[in-house]
């Protein structure tokens, strides 16, 4: 029940906020949607032209932009007003019943023989800025699952050996551009979202894309034995997935 209760919490807020920013942006602030497509643009021509000074203050002038956009959203402070709340009746729930534990004790019928857990280094690791890729030479191959904040990724699978069965890439990235490489005997699949970008998937290119998700797979992926699936998702930037 407590768990219901909490779930329709969630969703009344959710809700509310929903309303709140279409209020916002039918009568009482209609410039903010003009404000994002401004500095999403200014990050997404800064991000081109990141090799020249310009293109690098006009991507930080993008992102100056849109966080002044975003903290200047009544949607926004609403959000923020009802996570304090939030918080504020947990803790004073907590204060009124607080939480009784009565220890039990029951003893042991089998000894339970200690597991032990084996801790790897991942391939490629969360980052917030800057560009991060797989090494260029011989590698031993491990799952990925990451999420970028802003930033290029490059994954080149030609250096490295596939285990046999379905092989997962979950990559997440706020702006920047995704790089993958798989050698032309492995089937792919893709699962893409992106608010802003291109994507390309071997011989399938489609430009300036704006708000949409694609699955895209090649012709012989479910019989393979060996296969690639690739999860990625982008707020602005572009997606590549090629042979080498």
């Amino acid at each position: 029940m407590l768990k219901n209760n909490k779930s329709d919490y969630m969703n009344w807020i959710i809700l509310i906020g929903v309303f709140v920013l279409l209020l916002e942006v039918l009568f009482f602030n209609r410039g903010v949607i003009f404000s994002l497509f401004i500095s999403a643009g200014m990050i997404y021509l800064g991000r081109k032209k990141s090799a020249k000074k310009k293109g690098k203050i006009l991507f930080w002038g993008g992102i100056v932009f849109l966080c002044a956009s975003v903290f200047n959203m009544m949607t926004f402070k609403f959000f923020l007003l009802a996570i304090l709340l939030h918080f504020f009746i947990k803790y004073t729930s907590s204060k009124k019943n607080p939480n009784r534990v009565s220890p039990v004790l029951v003893e042991p019928e089998i000894t339970k023989q200690e597991e032990t857990v084996v801790v790897s280094k991942p391939l490629l690791d969360n980052t917030i800025f800057g560009q991060q890729k797989t090494p260029t030479g011989v590698y031993e191959w491990d799952d990925v699952n990451i999420q970028a904040g802003i930033g290029d990724t490059v994954i080149d699978l030609s250096y490295t050996v596939f285990p046999k069965g379905e092989t997962v890439i979950f990559i997440r990235n706020i702006i920047g551009n995704i790089h993958i490489l798989v050698p032309y005997d492995i089937e792919v699949s893709v699962h893409h979202s992106v608010i802003a970008g291109t994507t390309t998937m071997l011989d399938f290119h489609q430009p300036k894309i704006f708000n949409k998700a694609f699955h895209l797979k090649t012709p012989g992926y479910d019989h393979a034995e060996q296969k690639v699936k690739i999860f990625t998702s982008l707020v602005v930037g572009n997606l590549e997935v090629g042979r080498i």
